[in-house]
């Protein structure tokens, strides 16, 4: 199964991050929410493998979100799915924050997909409240 994703991730210090093709950009210390689809044929497989990356079981980056999670200043605090449903971009433009130019919106009209928010648990709220599942893990 698959469909959207949302990441809620903590920055625990200010970093400058080489993000890819995107360059070095630096992240402030708080929280920031991505937003993202997993409609292949590994479905939420992909939000598997993010979580992997983020607890350092994994090291190979294939998109803009995983050069954040592989940072020793991240955590991925939680994770929000909305199975079989598309709603990436009206979710990476109405949850709480501010974008971050051009992060992870490649492939679409969007500024970006990953936003800075106030906190974790506003954007956690938030998407809940928008119909959001949350994923339970060890984590969690």
């Amino acid at each position: 199964m698959g469909g959207t994703y949302v990441l809620v991730v903590n920055v625990a210090e200010q970093s400058t991050i080489e993000v890819g093709a995107l360059g070095d950009r630096t992240f402030e210390v708080g929280a920031y929410a991505y937003v993202g689809s997993a409609f292949g044929p590994g479905g939420f497989s992909r939000v598997e493998r993010h979580r992997e990356l983020a607890t350092g079981q994994r090291t190979t980056r294939h998109w803009h979100v995983d050069y954040l999670l592989g940072h020793r200043a991240t955590t991925l605090e939680s994770v929000v799915t909305f199975p079989d449903a598309d709603r990436e971009c009206e979710l990476a433009t109405s949850l709480p924050g501010e974008p971050v130019p051009d992060f992870g919106a490649s492939d679409c009209g969007c500024s970006a997909h990953l936003l800075a928010a106030p906190t974790t648990e506003t954007v956690l709220e938030a998407a809940l409240e928008a119909g959001g599942v949350r994923l339970e893990s060890d984590s969690s």
